[in-house]
């Protein structure tokens, strides 16, 4: 199994097309997409035998898989690298490892963490899109500031915020703050100035102060309808505002557990192509079920079901425990959505948002970042993945 660099070569893969349902041939050379071509030829039933191609899923927020965590400090020197290996095993080609709220000092300690590994392994620096910055300018009101440290919350500090960006050496792409502190526009602004997309998440903010953010250039909601307080003012409110903002992409946890169907339903409808998939995985995800110490929530329950909850109160989610491809899977079962526009939701949409060369999806020029799957009886299951044009995960001999 490859796993640094930039594939070298030709390799010509068979499979059918995710959108159109077409046996193609995709052509994969230095590490991109040289070609693609109807597959001639070929009878129904070998091309029933066939793989499915589809682009590599992109994770705006992720704190962890596998028992590997972005918030528990300090690194061990291959958690990054093995981080991101393993997220080829679910399809994820390109990743945006999520620090929440913490000291300053921790969170300049994980920036740099991070970027250090990025110059030591070629797959993590090519797998690691940006790092997400959750916090710590978010409300520090119980319910809507969720497992994050009130201690350390606080105001957008610009200083504060460059000192962990140069620590970064500038991978921080997306943060995650609360409009509702005083100056939260002007500092808007000078992030997105500054190449960063900001997004309002775990807010207690008014609709003017969210009309005034998305004025001075947000343009995303972090884990819309999750991060809030369990009672809300029925109309207006901040989640309303929210979805009103056409100028807003909301983010969507779509694993049955963190959102019902109806409020799935109602973001997708409203948001249309703006409606993107998260993972928002804890270090949890890609474990087997049970009950577990945690650092943050204490003793947590890992059900078979895949719900991930405090041990005293099953009401209470503990995190996200589920990959996008369970996301997917569920938009698809609950018929909210094909599961080819699910995919697109967890592919192509966030890749479009942030302005990857990922976005191309499946045309000439762009990434040979790839998933290979099949129709299940549980759903769609992955099967391989290649990322910038090399076999980084196999489950079966394909052809």
């Amino acid at each position: 199994m490859a796993g640094n660099g930039q594939g070298q070569g030709r390799e010509v893969l068979r499979a059918v097309h995710y959108r159109t349902g077409e046996a193609v041939t995709v052509t994969l050379e230095n590490g991109l997409i040289g070609s693609i071509g109807k597959l001639e030829g070929i009878s129904g039933e070998e091309a029933a035998s066939l793989p499915i191609v589809a682009p590599g899923l992109v994770d705006l927020q992720i704190n962890g898989y596998c028992g590997l965590d972005f918030n528990t400090l300090p690194y061990r020197e291959e958690l990054a690298s093995d981080f991101i290996r393993k997220l080829w095993q679910e399809g994820v080609t390109s990743s945006y490892p999520t620090v929440i709220t913490n000291s300053a000092e921790a969170i300049e300690e994980a920036m740099r963490s991070i970027a250090d590994a990025c110059r030591r392994d070629a797959a993590v620096e090519a797998g690691v899109a940006g790092i997400h910055l959750e916090g710590p300018f978010i409300t520090p009101e119980d319910g809507a500031r969720g497992a994050h440290g009130r201690a350390y919350v606080g105001p957008p500090d610009w200083e504060l915020f460059q000192r962990w960006q140069e620590a970064a050496e500038g991978r921080i792409r997306i943060l995650t703050l609360s409009p509702e502190w005083e100056g939260s526009a002007a500092f808007i602004s000078r992030c997105v100035d500054s190449g960063v997309v900001v997004s309002i998440g775990h807010t207690a903010a008014t609709p003017e102060q969210i009309a005034q953010a998305v004025a001075a250039g947000a343009r995303m909601s972090t884990h819309l309808g999750n991060g809030s307080h369990p009672m809300l003012q029925r109309h207006p409110n901040y989640i309303w505002e929210q979805l009103a903002q056409d100028q807003l992409w909301s983010c969507i946890i779509g694993d049955g557990f963190h959102l019902p169907e109806q409020v799935l339903k109602v973001v997708m409808k409203v948001k249309g192509e703006q409606a993107i998939l998260v993972s928002d995985a804890v270090a949890l995800s890609g474990l087997p079920p049970g009950e577990y110490d945690t650092h943050v929530g204490g003793s947590v329950i890992l059900t078979p079901e895949g719900k991930l909850h405090l041990a005293g109160n099953d009401k209470i989610l503990a995190g996200s425990a589920q990959m996008l491809l369970f996301g997917i899977r569920h938009l698809a079962k609950t018929g909210l959505a094909d599961w080819r526009d699910a995919w697109e939701m967890a592919s192509i949409r966030p890749s479009a948002f942030m302005g990857l060369p990922s976005a191309e999806g499946l045309s000439p020029g762009a990434p040979a970042d790839l998933a290979l799957l099949r129709h299940k009886e549980n759903g769609i299951q992955l099967v391989g993945t290649y990322k910038s044009g090399i076999k980084v995960m196999n489950r079966e001999a394909l052809t």
